[in-house]
């Protein structure tokens, strides 16, 4: 029987220039679909957010660069916490899918790999990440 799932995922954005945001959301995205197999066709929806500091392109752009241009796509502000990680993309996709909820690939990647490390995705040329403590912006609901 399928369910909806959701699968998380966040990265960081190296600055606020427009094809930084959609280059570093595509990276994700692409990870995303390659991890878990997805097609568009079972995705019923996708939400992004952006951290404040990240205003020069919508994180979504990139979700139609990757051809999924019939699935319902929204953008929104993370709530600018003091103390937390900058220019950070995250996104929550709603997936149609017959695996469970411990199948599912989520992926952090870059210094987003911090928020979540039982998440983080390792990358060639990243930097090591130690796991952060709970603290502002570091909290269990990045």
């Amino acid at each position: 029987m399928s369910a909806v799932r959701g699968i998380r995922g966040a990265t960081t954005v190296a600055a606020n220039e427009r094809g930084a945001i959609v280059s570093a959301t595509r990276e994700m995205l692409e990870l995303i679909v390659r991890l878990n197999k997805i097609f568009p066709e079972d995705v019923a929806s996708i939400w992004f957010t952006a951290t404040p500091d990240l205003d020069a392109e919508f994180p979504a752009f990139a979700a139609r660069q990757i051809g999924w241009t019939d699935v319902p796509l929204i953008c929104a502000r993370e709530i600018p916490v003091a103390g937390a990680l900058e220019r950070c993309v995250r996104v929550l996709i709603h997936w149609n899918t017959d695996r469970s909820q411990a199948e599912i690939r989520h992926v952090f990647l870059h210094a987003a790999r911090a928020l979540r490390p039982q998440w983080a995705i390792d990358l060639p040329g990243d930097e090591a990440v130690s796991p952060v403590a709970d603290g502002p912006g570091q909290g269990t609901m990045s």
